[in-house]
């Protein structure tokens, strides 16, 4: 695949960021959202984001008093929609952390992906980590998606989508996410919105000044 410098940059910048999560030794990684000008062109509103944020620290934070570091779970909200993937070493752990979070406030729903499998490597992590860079940094440099419209996730080799996207853009990150080397499978976990109601995200242009 053919990198344009912009994707490069992005690509670098967002494997930065994540490996340095991976340095730590919680073996909770919790998905944050993106601040500064990139709230402005997310599709949830302040308060939503805000909240999302807030669902993913308190859910971490009850995973890991009531199963300690046995476990290895990665913690996802999007409009409070809360993605779980990552291991457990039983079933009875993973319907453990599903009733744990289904606890937290004001979340919705719960899509419980967490495998039943030994806790990933740091070289496995590393190239998921990698693979998300890669898909997002191709997001980015999309003429027709907006990048920030999507949550990517992946854990071993499956790749996550979440976001409030139209159909056509939710084929064409597919299509994206599939063609990235490494993913092995796509998983979808979008909430589908019509044209009309993407118009009302598009930012507006600045008004023209004309002067005769």
């Amino acid at each position: 695949m053919k990198f344009t410098t912009r994707k490069l940059l992005t690509l670098l910048t967002l494997t930065t960021c994540i490996s340095a999560s991976l340095s730590a030794c919680a073996p909770i990684i919790i998905g944050g959202v993106m601040m500064g000008s990139l709230v402005a062109t997310d599709r949830r509103t302040s308060g939503a984001q805000l909240e999302d944020e807030g669902i993913e620290l308190r859910a971490a934070s009850r995973v890991r008093d009531n199963l300690g570091d046995r476990v290895h779970v990665n913690i996802t909200s999007y409009n409070r929609q809360v993605l779980l993937t990552g291991q457990v070493p039983n079933i009875q752990d993973k319907q453990r952390v599903e009733q744990v979070v289904a606890k937290v406030e004001n979340m919705r729903t719960i899509v419980n992906e967490l495998a039943i499998a030994g806790n990933a490597s740091l070289s496995q992590r590393s190239s998921d980590t990698y693979i998300t860079g890669k898909i997002k940094a191709s997001l980015v440099d999309s003429k027709d998606l907006f990048a920030n419209a999507f949550k990517v996730v992946t854990e071993r080799g499956t790749t996550y989508l979440m976001g409030r996207v139209t159909q056509r853009e939710a084929d064409h990150a597919t299509n994206i996410a599939r063609s990235t080397s490494g993913v092995l499978k796509v998983v979808r976990v979008l909430e589908i919105i019509s044209e009309d109601e993407l118009q009302g995200h598009l930012p507006q242009p600045a008004p023209v000044e004309v002067k005769k």
